[in-house]
């Protein structure tokens, strides 16, 4: 397929279905070569027909803002919800973990019933108030600025006070992900945050319903090397599901 309006309307179609096309992908299915697609893919956005993103094209735009965590916790709910029951067998008696800040993050908490000792370190005070009413659970909140979008903290005192941590889990939520790019998330501060709860856990799992992927937050937080696993539902791609398992990504689907 070498004619450029054939190739174009190509695209398209695969944008249209899949949400997301792979530069590499499509180099190979119309046999020409991907400096070819890179200028197909910059001329259709040009013609506002799509959004070109770190190695292929979406048909939604990949950059995301920060909102208010009131708006954020009412989006995709259910989902969320699903999510936060399939983390929860991952926690052990005992265990220290991470809980990072977000909607997810707040969902896994109210999700956790323990019955036996947790210590949970996290910087996002609505997870720590909700995990209160749990006596059998050790809170350790983070201190620092408070981030009235999140209700969370970010800031020096909180990441000294990870250096000083070793855990056995990190659940962490994120803006965006990208099968090139990394994680991202919209906030620099938290993103510096985010990489120091990594390095405090010996594991890390990502909870992200299916609207996080192929977006992009101004912050890298890590590439997809550093994640165990991620967690999310069925609205993900089939295309994004396939790129993401491809560099051996533990995908979990729920």
């Amino acid at each position: 397929m070498s004619k450029n309006t054939d190739r174009h309307k190509f695209i398209l179609q695969k944008v249209e279905v899949d949400g997301f096309v792979n530069v590499q992908d499509l180099s190979n299915e119309l046999s020409v070569s991907g400096v070819t697609i890179r200028k197909d893919l910059k001329l259709l956005e040009g013609k506002n027909l799509l959004f070109r993103t770190h190695g292929g094209a979406s048909k939604t735009n990949p950059y995301t803002n920060d909102r208010p965590v009131a708006e954020k916790e009412r989006l995709n709910a259910p989902e969320k919800k699903k999510i936060a029951a399939a983390a929860v067998p991952l926690i052990g008696a005992n265990d220290s973990i991470i809980i990072a800040s977000g909607t997810t993050m707040l969902a896994l908490a109210r999700a956790i019933q323990p019955n036996k000792h947790l210590t949970v370190v996290t910087a996002a005070l609505p997870v720590a108030l909700e995990l209160l009413q749990h006596p059998e659970i050790d809170i350790i909140q983070l201190g620092g600025q408070m981030r009235s979008t999140s209700s969370s903290v970010t800031g020096n005192y909180a990441e000294l006070m990870l250096g000083d941590m070793l855990c056995g889990v990190l659940f962490l939520g994120v803006d965006g992900i990208d099968p090139e790019i990394g994680l991202t998330t919209t906030n620099l501060m938290e993103a510096r945050l985010n990489q120091k709860m990594i390095s405090a856990a010996q594991t890390t799992i990502v909870l992200a319903d299916s609207t996080k992927f192929g977006k992009m937050g101004l912050a890298k937080i890590c590439s997809l090397d550093q994640v165990h696993e991620i967690i999310t539902d069925s609205g993900i791609s089939p295309v994004m599901l396939k790129m993401l398992r491809e560099k051996g990504v533990k995908v979990t689907v729920v």
